[in-house]
């Protein structure tokens, strides 16, 4: 009734002239569809429309549909049902429809059709396409406008998906009678093994299941036709996600037969064309449970899963053991299994129905579209859902029970393609074309006329519109699907051709969102602790300030005689060294926190020249003085009169070499190989609140190409004058010189120095990686030597004076003294040692005097005994006659010898 009042208030419209509004063809205009006149011996139903409303009106409007109907015993030969479109014309006006007699079943010939159905295997499809292809010969061969003159009907086999059992009834459909017009195989390694042998029979080979790009190989296979698109069609889907999603590496793993590896190739290709990487491959015959611990190891993300239903159910019992599931993963698979895969009972996986519905959760499903989406018409005169709800009554179990039930349609979908191509090669019915009852195994005029048949088949079936491209591969589009609560929700749909990809925005991930196709590694930098800094940095700022505090003093004091006889130009140049050294504290403690990634050069070369220069100077100085302290009082007496006019420039010109010489090492490294910043890399580090998160740490470092040899040069040289100095403070420890009075407090500090210098240098390249105790043993070495150098260099100067009241300058002193060499102790104390080594001089030559004497003397006693032996003694007891007895001692006073006698 709403139809008839909608055509009623628009029959002013349909009454229009057709000439009015402007010129328009007999079809086609944008009032709707003009009506069409019925065939002979026939009629056209309008739906909702009595014969005289239909005589009033012109055109009718768009999606009208029309059906013909045939009077007596006579059938519609055509399309039964047109539809008005929106461009003003009616479906199907390429294929006229008339009424024909109809022919008794009895006087139709059969025309057979060898079939190899998978009902159990790895795929079983067979469960559910058998059916629908039962169901479409029944409606094939109802009808009159297709091979009238003929009846299809089918013979099968179970190939359970298995190429030796196919091999087996291949032979038996060959050389059995009757002869098969065509064959139609199922599983992909099925469907190789006939498409290879068919070409020797000259059969034509139409699969409905047959997924494997290997059988696109024209040369290989050139008889080959599928419903069923290849499998390289879901790869430009999957890339298309990865993108989508932001994935740049994957992980795969495949059953070891031809139709994945060869989908696993095409993929490759296509994702290295992405930009996209495979980092890992794993493959399997049989057992997945060494290939899903590969991919837990090698911490896989995004794993593109390819195996057939069976061996599904085994990979995801390994993947539920392996944890490989939840939050951080994704699988893709295959989506040609029964919606209820993972429930079924298999006893090869020892995995239960729970555990297998939690592992196999949120994964993705690519598969063509084998349903037509829209509500449309087929050329069987049935919508999709019609179909579905068609073949769910023909099946004896449910629907997701069933292999095969998403294939059904395009096995549907292949008997009618079969039946048009066959139809088209007879010639309609009509005496024009070949007779199909001549064809034989030998008869290849036949099988080329079939041939090019199915090559130009396009019509609309259940399935969507089929159609071959050059390969005899079905064209489609491409279906994504994910698994949400047990049941999968479709989520887009992606036709490849277009690069056209329609989102429905329905998916849900167990995080919240799509998970990183890899472990989420969060790069930080580890900085200096900013309290050891500041607290370091305060220290060193007191010590700068310490520094020009003495500095001043210093110069302020340069004309008191006491501070003149320290040399004050060089204590002046230790105060500078030590506050360029504590002034490199700072650049020391800044990293990454303070200063950007272009600055960390300049704060790199900061760092070298203040330490550097600011030991030079410090150290210097110091090692100078102790050098020349120990010069001037190692030399032997006759060298030493210039003890009393010791040259201030040679101790500058000393400094200004040891300068001299860093300045020109320094200035070699910079230009030669500049320090830059470099990167230190740790080992991950795991936080307990996020699993799926990896801390990468690093450091930040001043460094060099040839860093180990520089400081090798570098620390060779300090580290010699360092122990140079150490040996010239203790050899000169016991020496007083009134020209340099500070030299034993230049001693000590040259300890202090090279002592923390000597600690801190191995020290800090052993902790380089903590920047924390590098840093407190560098900075706390500086701060600590400058300290102690200034204190011991300048605070008993500071005490002296204060205390003493010392404040004049030498001039002054000898005024008030009359001369100031006559009282100075020093030179009373070189003339008692002058002195003293004089007297030492002549009593040595004394002793050697008197070893000649009584050598001498000896040597004439002995020359008078032999020649005068003794006297006989006197028997009156007088004293022996002879001569007289040799003294027994010699003595020497001045310049006189005695000699003395008992």
């Amino acid at each position: 009734m709403l139809l008839l009042l909608l055509l009623l208030l628009l029959a002013p419209l349909f009454l229009r002239p057709p000439g009015a509004g402007g010129a328009q063809t007999p079809n086609a205009t944008s009032e709707g569809c003009q009506i069409i006149h019925p065939p002979w011996e026939g009629g056209i139903r309008y739906r909702g429309l009595t014969r005289d409303q239909v005589k009033a009106i012109n055109f009718l409007p768009v999606d009208y549909e029309i059906e013909y109907v045939c009077r007596g015993e006579r059938e519609v030969v055509g399309p039964k049902v047109r539809k008005c479109l929106a461009n003003g014309s009616w479906t199907d006006m390429d294929t006229p429809s008339r009424c024909v007699n109809r022919t008794p079943h009895s006087e139709r010939r059969a025309v057979y059709i060898g079939a190899l159905f998978p009902m159990s295997g790895g795929w079983p499809g067979g469960q559910a396409c058998q059916p629908a292809v039962e169901m479409a010969l029944e409606d094939v061969n109802s009808r009159r406008d297709i091979l009238p003159d003929y009846e299809l009907k089918l013979i099968h086999h179970d190939s359970k998906c298995d190429p030796g059992q196919a091999t087996k009834y291949l032979y038996e459909l060959l050389y059995n009678d009757p002869i098969k017009i065509i064959l139609m195989p199922g599983c992909s390694s099925v469907s190789t093994l006939v498409a290879e042998a068919a070409r020797m029979w000259n059969l034509i080979v139409l699969s409905y299941g047959s997924s494997s790009p290997a059988l696109s190989n024209r040369q290989r296979f050139p008889t080959f036709f599928r419903t069923h698109p290849s499998a390289t069609l879901h790869n430009p889907t999957r890339v298309k996600l990865f993108e989508k999603w932001g994935w740049k590496k994957i992980a795969t793993i495949q059953q070891t037969t031809e139709v994945f590896t060869s989908t696993l190739d095409d993929l490759e290709e296509r994702v290295k064309e992405a930009g996209i990487e495979i980092t890992f491959r794993q493959s399997f015959f049989s057992d997945p449970a060494v290939p899903v611990k590969n991919l837990k190891r090698q911490d896989a993300r995004i794993i593109v899963g390819l195996f057939y239903e069976t061996e599904a159910r085994k990979v995801f019992c390994e993947v539920y053991k392996e944890r490989l599931f939840g939050k951080k993963y994704v699988w893709f698979l295959i989506g040609w299994y029964a919606d209820n895969w993972f429930k079924i009972y298999d006893p090869s996986i020892n995995c239960t129905v729970d555990e297998m519905t939690e592992a196999v959760e949120g994964h993705i499903t690519t598969e063509i579209v084998m349903l037509n989406p829209a509500n449309t018409r087929s050329i069987s005169n049935m919508t999709s859902q019609e179909f579905v709800e068609k073949l769910t009554k023909r099946l004896k179990r449910h629907p997701e029970e069933t292999g095969g039930f998403q294939e059904a349609p395009l096995a549907y979908d292949a008997i009618w393609a079969l039946a048009l191509a066959l139809n088209k090669t007879s010639g309609g019915g009509s005496r024009s074309g070949v007779r199909l009852e001549d064809f034989n195994y030998n008869n290849q005029t036949i099988t080329d006329q079939i041939y090019r048949a199915m090559n130009s088949s396009s019509f609309e079936g259940v399935s969507g519109h089929v159609v071959f491209d050059a390969s005899g591969s079905r064209m489609a589009w491409t279906l994504i699907e994910q698994l949400q609560g047990g049941s999968y929700k479709k989520i887009g749909y992606y036709d490849s051709t277009k690069d056209d990809l329609s989102w429905s925005k329905t998916d849900k991930w167990i995080g919240g969102s799509p998970p990183a196709d890899q472990t989420l590694v969060i790069k930080t930098f580890r900085f200096l602790s900013q309290k050891l800094f500041i607290s370091v940095s305060v220290l060193s700022s007191l010590g700068i300030v310490l520094a020009v505090v003495c500095l001043s003093f210093n110069i302020y004091n340069s004309h008191v005689r006491y501070i003149q006889n320290s040399q004050p130009n060089l204590n002046n140049l230790t105060a500078v060294g030590c506050s360029l050294a504590l002034a490199a504290v700072f650049p020391l403690g800044l990293d990454g926190y303070h200063i950007g990634r272009n600055q960390f050069p300049f704060v790199c070369q900061a760092r070298l020249w203040l330490l550097g220069l600011g030991f030079s100077l410090g150290y210097g100085s110091m090692f100078t003085k102790i050098w020349w302290v120990h010069t001037v009082f190692t030399k032997k007496e006759e060298k030493k009169e210039w003890r009393k006019t010791l040259e201030p420039w040679k101790l500058y010109a000393t400094v200004g070499l040891l300068v001299g010489m860093d300045v020109l090492t320094l200035a070699i490294w910079q230009i030669v190989d500049p320090l830059h910043r470099t990167i230190e890399t740790f080992a991950k580090e795991e936080p307990k609140e996020d699993i799926d998160v990896s801390i990468l740490p690093q450091l930040e470092h001043c460094s060099s190409r040839k860093m180990n040899t520089w400081l090798g040069i570098f620390y060779g040289y300090k580290g010699l004058l360092l122990l140079l100095g150490i040996f010239l403070a203790y050899e000169t420890k016991s020496v007083s010189t009134e020209k340099i009075n500070d030299h034993r407090a230049v001693g000590m500090a040259i300890y202090n120095v090279a002592v923390l210098c000597l600690i801190t240098a191995p020290v800090t390249m052993i902790l380089s990686s903590q920047q924390d105790a590098a840093f407190a043993f560098a900075s706390l070495a500086i701060v600590f030597s400058s300290y102690i150098t200034l204190v011991v260099l300048f605070v008993p100067k500071m005490r002296r004076l204060i205390t003493r009241g010392e404040w004049q300058s030498e001039a002054q002193d000898t005024m008030k003294t009359g001369s100031s060499t006559n009282n100075n102790e020093e030179e009373k104390s070189r003339l008692l040692e002058k002195e003293n080594r004089e007297l030492e001089k002549i009593i040595a030559e004394k002793e050697e005097r008197v070893s000649e004497l009584r050598h001498q003397l000896q040597s004439r006693q002995q020359l008078r005994s032999r020649r005068h032996p003794p006297t006989p003694p006197d028997p009156s007891g007088g004293l022996p006659r002879g001569p007289a007895e040799p003294p027994d001692r010699l003595s020497c006073d001045g310049s006189r010898v005695h000699l003395l006698y008992k």
